[in-house]
């Protein structure tokens, strides 16, 4: 893109949507890392994922599903900034529904990242470099596993569609390489989730720098968006289910 308004505006709401979603998060992360060190250490803090948002039951539930349709809503804002600006959303792996063809690699990517993330969250609680994290509440109410399904999805569904398909097209557009636009993509990645830990980070890192040049070669997000709810949901339900058998990695 060589028109300096256009560049200019682009550049423009980049950093607007950076504040709003992932960007300004990943600076909170960064200061919440800090603070955590500068205490007892990250390896002493306990990260709850999913907390209770209040002690009674109706709020509770009603401030999950805030935060999944907030999650929603940052994926729209992606969308709809891509579409406004006159990209055709097939060009970018965002048909309104996820094809059949979508499901088998979303499925071998969650296997690539889920299995290897288990062994690297272990390792980094074993070296001290990541937060004990409780992936979600083991004695909710009978609605807690459809919301932690549904706040799963909008995780997906949200970071993916901003962090990779909006991220990487805008750097595109400005001019970045293809490995200058998966690195900072990647980076961004990591950088929010520092909060939990440096094992977290880098997780986060490598899963952004295979999920990103996947959506490089192949133009597809939703494949993404499979393989990240799929990673979440076992991550969730699985700890609300099961935590009293994970001990390793406490």
């Amino acid at each position: 893109m060589r028109d300096p308004t256009q560049r200019r505006g682009l550049v423009i709401e980049l950093v607007i949507v950076g504040i709003l979603t992932f960007g300004f998060s990943a600076v909170y992360a960064i200061l919440s890392l800090i603070e955590a060190q500068l205490g007892a250490g990250i390896a002493h803090t306990t990260v709850a994922l999913n907390p209770t948002r209040s002690t009674n039951g109706a709020i509770d539930f009603t401030r999950q599903v805030m935060s999944a349709i907030r999650l929603g809503a940052i994926a729209s804002l992606g969308i709809y900034l891509l579409w406004r600006s006159g990209i055709r959303l097939n060009r970018v792996g965002l048909a309104r529904r996820p094809a059949g063809a979508d499901v088998p690699p979303g499925l071998i990517l969650a296997a690539v990242i889920g299995l290897p993330g288990i062994g690297l969250l272990a390792l980094s609680r074993l070296l001290g470099i990541n937060a004990q994290l409780i992936a979600s509440p083991t004695d909710g109410p009978w609605w807690q596993l459809p919301v932690l399904i549904l706040i799963a999805i909008g995780n997906a569904v949200a970071e993916e569609v901003v962090v990779v398909a909006y991220f990487i097209t805008r750097l595109r557009q400005l001019g970045a390489g293809e490995n200058s636009a998966l690195a900072a993509s990647a980076v961004l990645r990591g950088g929010y989730h520092l909060y939990q830990g440096v094992g977290a980070g880098v997780g986060n890192l490598l899963m952004g720098l295979i999920f990103g040049r996947y959506f490089q070669r192949t133009d597809r997000t939703w494949p993404l968006v499979i393989a990240h709810a799929t990673i979440d949901v076992v991550a969730f339900v699985g700890y609300a289910l099961l935590a009293d058998h994970l001990g390793f990695l406490k």
